[in-house]
């Protein structure tokens, strides 16, 4: 490391580090979202039913929320740059074998390879966050790495046609399940932690490390259950990550049905919607970091920033009832970013309140949570289209009012964001 003087112009390596979990997490949406694109010539090839459908999404779903479990706890005994790197390699494999699928069973394993390797990602990327910086700047990173969900939502409509009809969906899901490769090269390239970074200069690392230190500890899941932090960050995964997977995996067939688009014509409007939406997680970031460089409490700032999230969710429940497409890309998109806002403050709350050495897993118990919510909406979701005729009113209602109902038990568990206490050592906050 260099051992400037902090009077050194300070490096910004952190924000190279930011960049590698954005581009990350636009990999991992890619390969997620490339099943709803293709959901139509599935259909029409395989002979798909919404209920096979449904059940090829909760197997993604189910390993999903084991992978976060175990990915968070694993992440925190071997580090970020291996563990990211395990992730990334198994879910790119993952990934690329969809293309030698040809049946629902088929796809339903190589779905659940996918969900149970990509549940080290975002348990990974908040260790980083926690690791490269300060609590004043954590919602701000976190929401700019969450916005590659969105970049990469808006790459897949625009690509995965593109390699459908060049090479069948089959190059679709092998080129797209391949980019992963590529990023594990400049992810161990450039990873190291700040302390053992040659580019980090003294004036970095103590900026980084400005907030008090926590204690060593290795924190078993039941002492983490017994805790409210834990309780409140579950309850608001399990509230607004279905949502999300919703608008993943519904929203072209929505456009479809509703619309009478096909797949080339739903690129513009997806991508459109994502696009809107990748500016929501940075904006939250940014209103809840501007609190509270404003003198905000940490409480005050960060609640307040999901309250505005949550309350620009609401009209996205009028979507199937407008006759409007734009209008109703309006208000998805308006909700979609919405959501990246409450995301890059919900997952924020876990680097506020839970010790360095606990927040992987904390993520991944919140992320199993969401995951597992996310199964059941599924199931409801396929069977409720499959009996209506693909009427979609319920489920945008549902979409509309979560966050609201998450925010009040959230507040209900935690009046006051409070560091966790940890037995046997000092309680303080990372």
């Amino acid at each position: 490391m260099n051992n400037s003087p902090d009077m050194t112009a300070r490096t910004n390596v952190r924000w190279t580090i930011c960049t590698l979990l954005f581009f990350a997490t636009t990999v991992n949406y890619v390969d997620r979202a490339v099943l709803g694109i293709l959901k139509k010539t599935l259909d029409a090839d395989l002979g798909w039913t919404q209920v096979d459908y449904g059940n090829i999404v909760t197997a993604f779903q189910l390993m999903y929320a084991a992978g976060y479990l175990f990915a968070g706890r694993l992440i925190d005994r071997i580090g970020v740059r291996s563990g990211f790197s395990l992730a990334v390699g198994l879910w790119s494999l993952a990934a690329m074998a969809h293309a030698a699928m040809r049946t629902v069973l088929g796809f339903g394993l190589a779905r659940a390879g996918l969900g149970l390797a990509e549940g080290g990602s975002f348990p990974a990327a908040i260790k980083a966050i926690a690791e490269w910086f300060p609590k004043e700047q954590r919602a701000l990173a976190t929401g700019i790495f969450n916005a590659g969900s969105n970049v990469g939502a808006i790459t897949c409509p625009l690509v995965v046609p593109w390699l459908a009809a060049r090479w069948g969906w089959q190059g679709a899901f092998f080129v797209t399940g391949a980019v992963g490769c590529l990023w594990l090269f400049f992810w161990l390239w450039l990873y190291r932690s700040p302390d053992q970074h040659p580019r980090v200069n003294a004036a970095e690392l103590a900026y980084i490390r400005q907030d008090p230190p926590d204690p060593p500890a290795h924190v078993p899941w039941l002492e983490l259950l017994q805790h409210r932090q834990t309780w409140a960050f579950m309850v608001g995964m399990a509230a607004s990550s279905p949502i999300w997977w919703f608008y993943i995996y519904w929203i072209p067939d929505f456009l479809s049905v509703r619309f009478q688009l096909d797949m080339t014509g739903t690129q513009l409007p997806l991508m459109t919607i994502f696009f809107i939406s990748s500016f929501g997680g940075i904006g939250g970031g940014w209103l809840s970091s501007h609190l509270l460089r404003r003198g905000w409490s940490l409480n005050a700032a960060r609640k307040t920033a999901l309250l505005v999230c949550s309350l620009c969710v609401v009209p996205v429940f009028l979507t199937p009832l407008v006759h409007s497409l734009w209008l109703a890309v309006g208000f998805v998109a308006l909700a979609a970013a919405a959501h990246c806002g409450f995301a890059a403050n919900l997952f924020t709350l876990v680097s506020d309140t839970v010790p360095r050495k606990a927040v992987s897993s904390v993520t991944g118990i919140g992320g199993m949570a969401g995951a597992l919510a996310g199964m059941l909406f599924a199931q409801i979701i396929s069977r409720h289209l499959q009996a209506t005729g693909s009427n979609y009113i319920v489920p945008f209602i549902i979409a509309a009012s979560a966050y609201l109902l998450a925010l009040v038990v959230m507040h209900l568990l935690l009046p006051r964001l409070e560091p966790m206490p940890l037995k046997g050592g000092p309680h303080a906050a990372p």
